[in-house]
């Protein structure tokens, strides 16, 4: 049994290592995810030109594909407290398995329906971008899940975790907007933001073979 002195100064160095390491992970995921909906939203333009189809695609798929994944990712940090960092890591690598592939994907799909009524196109583009958005919704309700344990107050970690996401999704956008286009092509930007998600990934595995 550990002593007050022991608990404080375990608490101290869990508190330090979600604020040195944990926050800085969720704010790259939530950078990358806004990118992947600026760049996606740019391949849908493909297929459905520049209106207000496309544009109401990809926020529809992403306000439905987050909902549902904090829904699933919930019930599992409820069911499995103990393995939200690996469900984390788990997310975060499929995402960016998923985007690495996105571009080719996006535009088979739009190939296949070439022709086809456009509800078709809607519907196919939009089931296809329903699962990365899922695992991206959740992201969140299984790192409150972890951060929860460590701190014991879940208003103070969805706090937390909510503004360096935001942070980073609004960072995210501003770096492909004015960066990204600028230098390099869509595809590119596409795969880097898959990197982020791959790095972060692996940076939370490393963590939890460490720390358990």
């Amino acid at each position: 049994m550990r002593t007050l002195p022991d608990a404080a100064v375990s608490m101290a160095r869990d508190s330090r290592l979600v604020s040195t390491r944990l926050a800085p992970m969720f704010f790259v995921s939530g950078a990358a995810a806004l990118i992947y909906q600026v760049c996606w939203q740019r391949l849908l333009f493909s297929a459905f030109g520049v209106d207000i189809d496309s544009v109401t695609i990809i926020v529809s798929v992403f306000m439905l594909g987050l909902g549902l994944g904090a829904l699933i990712g919930g019930d599992l940090a409820d069911r499995l407290p103990t393995l939200a960092l690996r469900f984390f890591a788990g997310s975060e690598l499929l995402i960016g398995v998923f985007g690495l592939f996105s571009p080719n994907l996006i535009r088979a799909t739009g190939d296949m329906f070439v022709g086809a009524p456009q509800w078709q196109v809607v519907i196919a583009n939009f089931l296809l971008l329903l699962i990365p958005t899922c695992l991206m919704g959740a992201t969140l309700p299984v790192l409150v899940a972890h951060v929860t344990r460590l701190w014991g107050n879940v208003g103070r970690s969805i706090g937390m975790l909510y503004q360096v996401n935001t942070f980073g999704a609004a960072v995210g956008v501003a770096i492909v907007g004015f960066g990204w286009f600028l230098l390099f092509e869509l595809d590119t930007a596409i795969r880097m933001a898959a990197v982020l998600n791959i790095v972060v990934a692996s940076l939370t595995a490393v963590w939890v073979k460490r720390h358990g």
